[in-house]
Protein backbone atom coordinates (compact mmCIF):
# COMPACT_ATOMS: atom_id res chain seq x y z
CA UNK A 1 0.00 0.00 0.00
CA UNK A 2 1.19 3.46 -0.75
CA UNK A 3 1.60 6.12 1.94
CA UNK A 4 -1.26 8.09 0.35
CA UNK A 5 -3.59 5.06 0.62
CA UNK A 6 -2.67 4.51 4.28
CA UNK A 7 -3.30 8.19 5.02
CA UNK A 8 -6.64 8.03 3.21
CA UNK A 9 -7.67 4.93 5.20
CA UNK A 10 -6.66 6.66 8.43
CA UNK A 11 -8.79 9.68 7.56
CA UNK A 12 -11.75 7.44 6.73
CA UNK A 13 -11.49 5.62 10.08
CA UNK A 14 -9.76 2.43 9.03
CA UNK A 15 -6.74 0.82 10.63
CA UNK A 16 -4.30 -1.81 9.43
CA UNK A 17 -4.08 -4.66 11.93
CA UNK A 18 -1.76 -7.43 10.79
CA UNK A 19 -2.99 -7.00 7.26
CA UNK A 20 -6.62 -6.99 8.40
CA UNK A 21 -8.49 -3.80 7.85
CA UNK A 22 -11.18 -2.99 10.45
CA UNK A 23 -13.15 0.19 10.76
CA UNK A 24 -12.01 2.12 13.83
CA UNK A 25 -15.63 2.75 14.77
CA UNK A 26 -16.18 -1.03 15.04
CA UNK A 27 -13.14 -1.46 17.30
CA UNK A 28 -14.26 1.49 19.43
CA UNK A 29 -17.80 0.13 19.66
CA UNK A 30 -16.56 -3.31 20.76
CA UNK A 31 -14.31 -1.75 23.40
CA UNK A 32 -17.18 0.41 24.66
CA UNK A 33 -19.55 -2.58 24.86
CA UNK A 34 -16.96 -4.63 26.76
CA UNK A 35 -16.27 -1.87 29.27
CA UNK A 36 -19.99 -1.23 29.74
CA UNK A 37 -20.67 -4.94 30.34
CA UNK A 38 -17.87 -5.15 32.91
CA UNK A 39 -19.11 -2.04 34.72
CA UNK A 40 -22.64 -3.44 34.69
CA UNK A 41 -21.46 -6.75 36.17
CA UNK A 42 -19.58 -4.93 38.94
CA UNK A 43 -22.63 -2.77 39.68
CA UNK A 44 -24.91 -5.84 39.91
CA UNK A 45 -22.43 -7.59 42.21
CA UNK A 46 -22.13 -4.58 44.51
CA UNK A 47 -25.91 -4.20 44.55
CA UNK A 48 -26.40 -7.85 45.54
CA UNK A 49 -23.75 -7.66 48.24
CA UNK A 50 -25.15 -4.48 49.75
CA UNK A 51 -28.75 -5.66 49.69
CA UNK A 52 -27.90 -9.16 50.91
CA UNK A 53 -26.66 -7.78 54.22
CA UNK A 54 -29.90 -5.93 54.99
CA UNK A 55 -31.86 -9.18 54.90
CA UNK A 56 -30.24 -10.40 58.13
CA UNK A 57 -32.76 -10.08 60.98
CA UNK A 58 -30.21 -9.46 63.72
CA UNK A 59 -32.37 -10.14 66.76
CA UNK A 60 -31.72 -12.13 69.90
CA UNK A 61 -34.16 -14.79 68.71
CA UNK A 62 -32.40 -15.12 65.33
CA UNK A 63 -29.04 -15.51 67.06
CA UNK A 64 -30.41 -18.09 69.47
CA UNK A 65 -31.74 -20.09 66.50
CA UNK A 66 -28.15 -20.30 65.26
CA UNK A 67 -27.20 -22.48 68.22
CA UNK A 68 -24.15 -24.69 68.02
CA UNK A 69 -26.36 -27.50 69.36
CA UNK A 70 -27.68 -28.12 65.86
CA UNK A 71 -24.17 -29.28 64.92
CA UNK A 72 -23.70 -31.75 67.79
CA UNK A 73 -24.59 -34.77 65.59
CA UNK A 74 -21.73 -33.74 63.35
CA UNK A 75 -19.27 -34.33 66.18
CA UNK A 76 -20.20 -38.01 66.36
CA UNK A 77 -21.12 -38.72 62.75
CA UNK A 78 -17.65 -39.90 61.70
CA UNK A 79 -16.78 -41.56 65.01
CA UNK A 80 -15.00 -44.90 64.62
CA UNK A 81 -17.21 -46.59 67.25
CA UNK A 82 -19.97 -47.32 64.72
CA UNK A 83 -17.47 -48.79 62.27
CA UNK A 84 -15.95 -50.99 64.97
CA UNK A 85 -19.44 -52.24 65.86
CA UNK A 86 -20.14 -52.89 62.19
CA UNK A 87 -16.92 -54.90 61.80
CA UNK A 88 -17.97 -57.17 64.69
CA UNK A 89 -21.28 -58.08 63.05
CA UNK A 90 -21.81 -61.30 61.08
CA UNK A 91 -21.96 -60.65 57.36
CA UNK A 92 -19.58 -57.71 57.56
CA UNK A 93 -17.70 -56.90 54.38
CA UNK A 94 -15.35 -54.07 53.40
CA UNK A 95 -17.90 -53.04 50.76
CA UNK A 96 -20.52 -52.42 53.47
CA UNK A 97 -18.04 -50.32 55.44
CA UNK A 98 -17.10 -48.39 52.32
CA UNK A 99 -20.75 -47.66 51.60
CA UNK A 100 -21.32 -46.51 55.19
CA UNK A 101 -18.27 -44.24 55.03
CA UNK A 102 -19.50 -42.70 51.77
CA UNK A 103 -22.97 -42.07 53.22
CA UNK A 104 -21.56 -40.56 56.40
CA UNK A 105 -19.24 -38.30 54.38
CA UNK A 106 -22.17 -37.04 52.32
CA UNK A 107 -24.23 -36.25 55.44
CA UNK A 108 -21.20 -34.65 57.10
CA UNK A 109 -20.62 -32.40 54.07
CA UNK A 110 -24.23 -31.22 54.33
CA UNK A 111 -23.70 -30.27 57.97
CA UNK A 112 -20.42 -28.58 57.04
CA UNK A 113 -22.13 -26.50 54.33
CA UNK A 114 -24.76 -25.33 56.82
CA UNK A 115 -22.16 -24.59 59.49
CA UNK A 116 -20.15 -22.54 57.01
CA UNK A 117 -23.24 -20.62 55.91
CA UNK A 118 -24.25 -19.91 59.52
CA UNK A 119 -20.72 -18.80 60.35
CA UNK A 120 -20.75 -16.37 57.41
CA UNK A 121 -24.12 -15.02 58.54
CA UNK A 122 -22.86 -14.46 62.07
CA UNK A 123 -19.76 -12.68 60.76
CA UNK A 124 -21.83 -10.49 58.45
CA UNK A 125 -24.21 -9.67 61.30
CA UNK A 126 -21.24 -8.80 63.55
CA UNK A 127 -19.92 -6.45 60.87
CA UNK A 128 -23.32 -4.78 60.59
CA UNK A 129 -23.66 -4.38 64.35
CA UNK A 130 -20.13 -2.96 64.63
CA UNK A 131 -20.78 -0.54 61.74
CA UNK A 132 -23.97 0.71 63.40
CA UNK A 133 -22.55 0.85 66.90
CA UNK A 134 -21.72 4.13 68.64
CA UNK A 135 -18.69 2.46 70.24
CA UNK A 136 -15.60 1.63 68.21
CA UNK A 137 -14.40 -1.96 68.70
CA UNK A 138 -11.05 -2.50 66.95
CA UNK A 139 -10.37 -5.45 69.26
CA UNK A 140 -13.52 -7.22 68.05
CA UNK A 141 -12.69 -6.44 64.42
CA UNK A 142 -9.28 -8.07 64.87
CA UNK A 143 -10.84 -11.12 66.57
CA UNK A 144 -13.39 -11.38 63.78
CA UNK A 145 -10.73 -11.42 61.07
CA UNK A 146 -8.64 -13.91 63.04
CA UNK A 147 -11.61 -16.26 63.53
CA UNK A 148 -12.60 -16.00 59.87
CA UNK A 149 -9.09 -17.09 58.86
CA UNK A 150 -9.09 -19.91 61.42
CA UNK A 151 -12.52 -21.08 60.27
CA UNK A 152 -11.62 -21.00 56.57
CA UNK A 153 -8.39 -22.91 57.10
CA UNK A 154 -10.23 -25.37 59.34
CA UNK A 155 -12.80 -26.05 56.62
CA UNK A 156 -10.02 -26.68 54.08
CA UNK A 157 -8.30 -29.08 56.48
CA UNK A 158 -11.54 -30.93 57.20
CA UNK A 159 -12.33 -31.26 53.49
CA UNK A 160 -8.91 -32.83 52.94
CA UNK A 161 -9.34 -35.17 55.91
CA UNK A 162 -12.79 -36.18 54.63
CA UNK A 163 -11.21 -37.50 51.44
CA UNK A 164 -8.79 -39.55 53.52
CA UNK A 165 -11.55 -40.69 55.89
CA UNK A 166 -13.57 -41.91 52.93
CA UNK A 167 -10.78 -44.41 52.26
CA UNK A 168 -10.26 -45.30 55.93
CA UNK A 169 -6.95 -43.47 56.29
CA UNK A 170 -7.74 -40.98 59.06
CA UNK A 171 -10.37 -39.56 61.38
CA UNK A 172 -12.13 -36.19 61.22
CA UNK A 173 -12.65 -33.93 64.24
CA UNK A 174 -14.84 -30.90 63.73
CA UNK A 175 -14.92 -29.80 67.39
CA UNK A 176 -12.64 -26.79 66.87
CA UNK A 177 -14.73 -25.51 63.96
CA UNK A 178 -17.95 -25.68 65.99
CA UNK A 179 -16.19 -23.87 68.86
CA UNK A 180 -15.05 -21.05 66.55
CA UNK A 181 -18.62 -20.68 65.27
CA UNK A 182 -19.99 -20.63 68.82
CA UNK A 183 -17.48 -18.00 70.00
CA UNK A 184 -18.54 -15.64 67.22
CA UNK A 185 -22.23 -16.39 67.82
CA UNK A 186 -21.88 -15.61 71.55
CA UNK A 187 -19.97 -12.41 70.76
CA UNK A 188 -22.81 -11.34 68.47
CA UNK A 189 -25.40 -12.31 71.07
CA UNK A 190 -23.66 -10.14 73.67
CA UNK A 191 -23.80 -7.14 71.33
CA UNK A 192 -27.50 -7.44 70.49
CA UNK A 193 -30.06 -6.38 73.11
CA UNK A 194 -32.69 -9.01 73.90
CA UNK A 195 -35.65 -7.18 72.41
CA UNK A 196 -34.21 -4.86 69.77
CA UNK A 197 -33.55 -5.60 66.12
CA UNK A 198 -30.46 -3.80 64.90
CA UNK A 199 -31.46 -4.08 61.27
CA UNK A 200 -34.49 -5.36 59.44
Amino acid sequence: MTPQAIAFLGICGYSLLDGLELPMTLVSALALITVTALLGAVAVLLHRLSHGTHALPVTAEWIDDLSAERYRPMLRLLDSTDLEFLRAQPGYSPAVESKLRAQRCQIFRGYLRHLTLDFRRVCMALKLVMAQSDRDRPDLAAVLVQHQIMFASGVVGIQARLVLYRWGLCSVDVTRLVQIFDVMRIELRNMVPAADAVCA
